[in-house]
């Protein structure tokens, strides 16, 4: 290299702005690791309710409209001893998961079938398009009369909000599959079938697998709203019930519990698309780098 090169090169090093040449700063490096990043989570989290804490405490905000994080502790602490807190949640869970499960199993298979004739799938489109567009939640009474006030309607409901999702995902998935693909292995002479196992199962899996975040959401909703209309247990009567009583710390349990279940579940899923998927990189924070 030469000397007039080696000036250049040190010049342009000299001209670059201070905060390029030092890379990221501390901050930035910490929200990089995972500890880091969970340390300035909890510090978050921690400022914010005692700033909650404090705005109760002078009186600027009113327990009574929006609750305290004290009182809340004092209301999660005393359900959780006398078991209360224990069963709601374990009944809320067990219908959301139920659905999730049933209602995504049904619903992916229904549109993987779809792939399967063309005719079929044109006939049944505009009604699933017309399905979609109802607010599943209205549905809700509906179920109820069907199915009636006890377990079984509340997973019901759970499934009518993640079938039709899981359906969509799938169907779209399958029409999307490489038809340059397909159409090669059909000259070379292998069945539908073939095809369908080869090509169409192998493409669909992805979105099929990132379906699922959207679905575990919709299952929660489901079990909640079906608590909240007719049911003696879960956490959506919990809410329920002592919203009507204008228990707010009480409601602020049953909806923290609720989103660390939602948070556990959206990571368990996390862990299964590693699984099935492993080369995609699932990160942390939820979103997916290929």
């Amino acid at each position: 290299m030469t000397t007039h090169a080696l000036k250049s090169a040190a010049q342009a090093e000299a001209e670059r702005p201070a905060a390029i040449r030092r890379g990221p700063g501390p901050l930035a490096r910490a929200v990089d690791t995972t500890l880091g990043r969970g340390l300035i989570q909890a510090i978050a989290v921690a400022v914010f309710f005692a700033a909650w804490e404090i705005a109760v405490d002078a009186g600027w905000l009113t327990e009574f409209l929006v609750g305290a994080p004290s009182g809340i502790w004092r209301v999660f602490r005393a359900s959780l001893m006398d078991g209360s807190l224990a069963v709601d949640t374990w009944y809320t869970l067990i219908e959301a998961i139920l659905g999730f499960v049933i209602g995504t199993i049904a619903g992916s298979l229904a549109g993987l079938g779809l792939w399967y004739s063309v005719l079929v799938a044109r006939v049944v489109e505009p009604f699933i398009v017309a399905i979609n567009s109802v607010p599943k939640i209205a549905l809700a009474p509906i179920v109820i009369l069907w199915f009636g006030t006890g377990f079984v309607s509340k997973v019901a409901l759970a499934v009518s909000l993640t079938a039709l999702v899981a359906l969509i995902a799938a169907y779209q998935a399958a029409r999307d599959a490489d038809p340059d693909l397909q159409a090669l292995m059909a000259s070379m002479g292998a069945s539908k079938n073939r095809i369908f196992r080869s090509v169409i199962v192998p493409s669909t899996l992805p979105a099929i697998i990132g379906m699922f975040r959207i679905n575990i959401g919709f299952a929660l909703v489901g079990a909640v709203v079906g608590e909240f209309i007719s049911s003696q247990r879960g956490l959506g009567h919990m809410i329920y019930n002592a919203s009507s009583l204008y228990d707010l710390n009480t409601v602020w349990v049953g909806l923290f519990v609720l989103m660390f279940v939602g948070f556990v579940l959206y990571h368990v899923i996390d862990v299964v698309e590693r699984r099935i998927l492993p080369w995609r990189q699932v990160s942390t924070a939820g979103g997916i780098q290929v």
